[in-house]
């Protein structure tokens, strides 16, 4: 209670200054109302016969606290949206769940991705409306309470989700976000067969495999090599992250520090010769590898998700 005074004396004293944190507190108690009325639809199923009270007490205290959790940082977007309606400047801060963490979607970040057709083809509009947009951000923080990232079920899917974490990566590669938007789809299948051990998904979107210097987590799968032009099936072990964001920035750490690829960075909208460097510094062992990523950027699977992008971003 005594949390809650100093509040209230620090609004009547600036009610501006104090906006912010109010917010983050409404945010916090309408987290804990929402993990808590998803228990309530699950004991509606049937009795948890491994449940007893204690075990609800402990389960109850865990929500308190990840409700804590989430609303810190930029947490599920509630208390942003609330600030900017009340007149406040809202928080910058991202918070390390969330998934689009880092990614501002503010004109800088339009201005400083190098590829004239992001910009032409309208997909940076569309991805600064989407960023922009208080339901986008209430609808992701959900995913984040519930840990439902799972596998995309469309290449329409694929684009909405992980366009945002591609600007970062294209930002500081000179490169267009179709490209890596491309190549994700290329190693994953359109995000479908990511590197996963179980249920343990490794949101490994490029394929990077965990050599001696990654001291990070790692998946061992079974993968496609190709030597000397023949495809052979073997065991590897990738590296794993704990959001597609983090994938995406490990990514564009390694293409823009090696010397192997330094002739992939600034390529703005040029798709194939990007491809071809990558390969050329030995990124892929398939001889295809270029032409497929190429054909993907430029196919009408991608043109159809880009399209879908502007769509759903028109009715926000």
């Amino acid at each position: 209670m005594s949390a809650f005074a100093g509040l209230r004396a620090a609004a009547q004293k600036d009610s501006k200054t104090a906006l912010p944190t109010v917010a983050k507190q409404f945010e916090s108690i309408f987290t804990q109302m929402m993990l808590k009325s998803m228990r309530d639809a699950s004991s509606a199923l049937g009795d948890d016969i491994m449940g007893s009270q204690a075990g609800n007490a402990y389960r109850d205290m865990f929500d308190h606290q990840l409700s804590l959790t989430l609303s810190q940082g930029r947490g599920i977007g509630i208390a942003d949206m609330l600030v900017r309606q009340l007149g406040g400047a809202p928080a910058k801060s991202p918070a390390p769940n969330d998934p689009f963490a880092d990614v501002t979607g503010d004109a800088g970040t339009v201005a400083a991705v190098s590829s004239p057709s992001d910009h032409d083809s309208g997909l940076m509009d569309s991805l600064e409306r989407m960023l922009g947009s208080a339901g986008r951000a209430v609808g992701e923080g959900a995913d984040t309470v519930v840990g439902a990232v799972g596998k995309l079920s469309s290449p329409e899917e694929f684009v909405q989700k992980l366009a945002p974490h591609a600007i970062e990566a294209a930002k500081k590669l000179g490169v267009s976000v179709r490209a890596l938007l491309a190549q994700a789809a290329l190693e994953t299948g359109w995000g479908k067969h990511m590197p996963a051990q179980g249920h343990t998904s490794s949101f490994n979107m490029f394929g990077i495999k965990a050599g001696n210097s990654w001291d990070g987590k790692r998946v061992n799968v079974p993968t496609l090599e190709y030597e000397g032009g023949v495809a052979v099936r073997r065991k590897d072990s990738f590296r794993a992250y704990d959001s597609p964001s983090d994938s995406f920035k490990d990514y564009a750490d390694m293409v823009s520090s090696s010397p192997r690829y330094a002739a992939a960075v600034g390529r703005g909208d040029d798709v194939a010769g990007f491809a071809h460097a990558l390969v050329k510094g030995g990124y892929a062992t398939d001889p295809s590898y270029a032409k497929k990523l190429t054909d993907i950027a430029n196919g009408p699977v991608m043109q159809q998700a880009l399209s879908a992008l502007k769509h759903i971003a028109a009715g926000l």
